[in-house]
């Protein structure tokens, strides 16, 4: 396992300071995506995949993954809204054609929300049967897809997600802060791990999604241990974030950046 960042952590700063902060403070691997200004252009992305490639192979850091939005907000052709499959399969080609190229591993995109008129389990039907597509999809790229449960979407419980999987076979960016949010203990997250594709890591409480390090309630020593002994190897991304959704701006992000980057490398030595 091997940290990184989140370019959209520092939404004040360009795709290239965001590599450089990574290699100053000894990560050198950084997430990218297509939000604020750390982004990529998704329209120029969509438009010319390789050239974009090249842009992040110039950042000289890792990219482990990319994050996709498929619309313009959290309901724009969201997974689990009916009629959006050809339009996101016709994305999806050039996003991973984009990946391939830039030697990026695995991109994630949100699950979907439930949608006007839809129940929890009509949502998640919707999502299934896009997600088998997009895999369909995938399957004739090196990059792996996976999605990321959040709060707020049909997919805010251990056992949801797990039926997915089981539906799908997808694979998952997990990050267990939106679980911890909304009252589910570690150990009822745990039994996730075995699907991970790729991890994002802040502290967090119930009630409240993004919180200081000391503060919060997840055990990471104990979550870094759940994944190696589910034998997961890839990127943990530390993602803490300024921004508006449920009120996540008032942290200092550099200093839980490294607060986390500490915490892991202080376990990683363990043990060596």
């Amino acid at each position: 396992m091997y940290l990184s960042l989140t370019s959209w952590s520092f939404p004040a700063l360009t795709l290239e300071e965001t590599a450089a902060i990574s290699r100053i403070i000894g990560i050198g691997a950084l997430d990218s995506s297509t939000k604020g200004r750390p982004g990529l252009d998704k329209a120029q992305l969509l438009g010319d995949p390789r050239a974009a490639a090249e842009r992040v192979a110039a950042l000289k850091v890792k990219v482990p993954n990319f994050y996709h939005h498929f619309g313009d907000s959290l309901a724009d052709r969201n997974l689990a809204l009916p009629g959006t499959i050809d339009a996101n399969q016709r994305d999806l080609e050039k996003v991973l054609t984009f990946a391939d190229a830039a030697g990026i591993a695995t991109i994630f995109f949100l699950p979907g929300i439930i949608n006007p008129g839809q129940s929890r389990s009509q949502a998640t039907a919707a999502a299934a049967e896009s997600i088998r597509a997009l895999l369909d999809v995938a399957k004739d790229f090196s990059a792996e897809i996976c999605i990321e449960p959040i709060i707020r979407s049909f997919a805010e419980s251990p056992a949801v997600v797990e039926e997915l999987v089981d539906r799908t076979g997808i694979r998952l960016a997990l990050d267990y802060s939106h679980f911890v949010c909304l009252g589910y203990t570690q150990e009822q997250i745990d039994p996730l791990c075995r699907h991970a594709a790729h991890i994002h890591l802040r502290q967090a409480r119930m009630g409240k999604l993004q919180e200081r390090f000391a503060r919060g309630s997840i055990n990471f020593p104990a979550l870094f241990g759940t994944l190696r002994d589910a034998g997961y190897d890839g990127a943990l991304a530390i993602e803490y974030v300024h921004q508006d959704f449920l009120n996540a701006s008032s942290d200092d992000v550099m200093t839980e950046t490294v607060t986390m980057r500490d915490c892991f490398n202080d376990w990683n030595a363990g043990g060596a």
